[in-house]
């Protein structure tokens, strides 16, 4: 019995469409539509022009006090006991970083500077006549005291070879002082500062030099010894030291260092400006993005409905 011929030929395919898609055309377009409307909500927040706050609207701004500083500065020169023949002095030390340093002559203020981010202190002060005892508190940032440092006694002789010190202080006669209450006084930059001086002894008429620490001075004649007042606009935020230095009729001067604290203050529209341009650029990247997903969902859902075509087609010549 003769065997039968084994013919092996390829397969035609039947054309038939699968009974499943793998392709979730529908969610896709339905996840991309979803998407479409938070892009358009963001690009309209971006298109809307910033007018400033609404008109009764109303913003706060705080400050919670926190504990005050427990760390005390320490006044490592000049040695105890040193005598100086001219003035002023240079006062240097350590101190806890961040606070502002304040430093008194015999409980009179003699000026402030502030704590260096290396943690230490270095400023000028102008003695009394004979002793003074020197003493350094720092501030925190909402003004709060810290304890006092340590106390150092030195002498400013106004004899040759002073031994002893002169107690008494007679704010009349020779001596002529410089001081101020505006210690940490803070403002905003464009906003004026104003700083009250007092001058103590000394002898009419006065002629008072204030450096603000940015570059400007203002020269102020006085008549009289009351108090006056100074005022400054600092541009920028920072921590300024201030300088005043006076003379008197009779030639004698004074010298007083001062820190100010100028805050920073962002500008809305500065802000509102940055914001726009912001949300701009990333709109730039956003819709083609979007778009371009889009049109490649589109791509293979039109090339497949043609592929699906075509084997339809041939499918049938096959059947013919």
């Amino acid at each position: 019995m003769a065997r039968p011929k084994i013919k092996i030929s390829p397969h035609p395919h039947s054309g038939r469409l699968r009974p499943h898609e793998h392709t979730s055309y529908g969610l896709l377009a339905l996840i991309l539509l979803l998407a479409a409307f938070p892009l358009m909500a963001f690009t309209a927040s971006a298109a809307t022009p910033y007018t400033g706050p609404e008109a009764g609207s109303v913003g706060l701004t705080g400050t919670v006090p926190g504990k005050a500083p427990t760390i005390a500065a320490q006044i490592t020169a000049p040695p105890n006991g040193q005598h100086f023949s001219t003035s002023p002095a240079t006062i240097s030390g350590t101190c806890p970083k961040e606070t502002l340093v304040e430093v008194f002559k015999n409980d009179i203020f003699a000026g402030s500077t502030a704590c260096t981010s290396s943690g230490s202190f270095t400023m000028a002060v102008d003695l009394l006549f004979g002793q003074n005892i020197l003493i350094a508190r720092v501030y925190d940032a909402l003004n709060q005291p810290g304890p006092d440092s340590n106390h150092v006694l030195v002498y400013y002789d106004v004899l040759p070879g002073q031994a002893s010190a002169i107690n008494s202080l007679d704010f009349g006669g020779p001596q002529m002082l410089l001081n101020t209450d505006a210690v940490f006084r803070g403002s905003f930059p464009g906003q004026e500062m104003a700083m009250p001086v007092d001058i103590i002894g000394g002898t009419p008429p006065y002629a008072i030099n204030v450096q603000w620490g940015d570059a400007n001075n203002k020269i102020v004649s006085r008549s009289d010894n009351t108090t006056f007042g100074v005022a400054h606009t600092f541009q920028k935020a920072g921590t300024y030291q201030i300088t005043i230095q006076g003379s008197d009729g009779n030639g004698r001067v004074a010298f007083l260092t001062v820190a100010a604290i100028i805050n920073g203050q962002p500008d809305v529209a500065a802000s509102a400006t940055t914001t726009k341009t912001d949300t701009l650029s990333k709109l730039v990247v956003l819709w083609p993005l979007y778009t371009s997903t889009v049109a490649i969902l589109a791509s293979f859902w039109l090339g497949e409905r043609r592929e699906k075509s075509l084997l339809a087609k041939r499918g049938q010549l096959l059947a013919n």
